[in-house]
């Protein structure tokens, strides 16, 4: 049973203040964002960027801290590439969970070793207080979240219905969450190709988020 949107629905959106991004205004050239959450993984980060150089696109890694300092090369590479990164926190934690303080100071963890101003919060679940005070905490700093969510996570479904979640959904202007992690792997991999030859026929440039 699916117990999460695959596609965000509008309501949602205006419910959160101006400041948290859930799709980007399309300019001159349509564009999908795909976006990553959860890595470094030694086994599907890579593979992401390999996929990902093929089509000359760039995309956005959403990194916890706890990963990146057990795999500091992946993180490295991603940079290298010209992709964008952002803060996932440093221990994956729920942000409905925690006080305002303690995941304040969980994402200033994160952002030593995370290089970006740029924030996801994990499984989406973030206080309004929390983002708030995130935003105001320094300038520059930004809260994404998503249009479609590709369930390459959830291990009831088939790749190819991550496929179909994604490619049915997306439009452009659209940030799509994948990940690059081992619970998503058989999913993720199956679909991200496939949606990168969807993107190309369709004329659409692959882009990392703004930062």
């Amino acid at each position: 049973m699916v117990t999460y949107w695959v596609k965000t629905p509008q309501w949602l959106k205006r419910f959160f203040p101006a400041e948290i991004i859930w799709d980007v205004l399309a300019d001159d050239t349509p564009s999908i964002y795909l976006t990553f959450d959860d890595g470094p993984n030694p086994t599907a980060t890579p593979f992401v960027l390999e996929t990902l150089e093929k089509y000359d696109a760039k995309a956005t890694f959403f990194c916890v801290g706890n990963n990146v300092g057990l795999y500091p090369e992946i993180y490295n590479r991603v940079v290298r590439a010209g992709h964008t990164t952002g803060n996932h926190t440093q221990d994956h934690i729920n942000g409905w969970h925690n006080t305002n303080f303690a995941y304040l100071k969980n994402i200033a963890v994160a952002a030593k070793i995370i290089e970006s101003k740029i924030f996801r919060p994990p499984y989406g679940r973030i206080k309004i207080s929390q983002a708030k005070k995130l935003i105001n905490a320094q300038p520059g700093w930004k809260v994404y979240m998503w249009d479609v969510l590709s369930g390459d996570f959830d291990k009831n479904i088939s790749p190819q219905q991550c496929l179909d979640n994604t490619i049915s959904n997306m439009q452009p202007g659209s940030i799509v969450v994948f990940h690059d992690s081992e619970k998503a792997w058989d999913r993720m991999s199956y679909a991200l190709p496939k949606v990168l030859d969807h993107c190309r026929e369709k004329g659409w440039k692959i882009k990392a988020l703004p930062k």
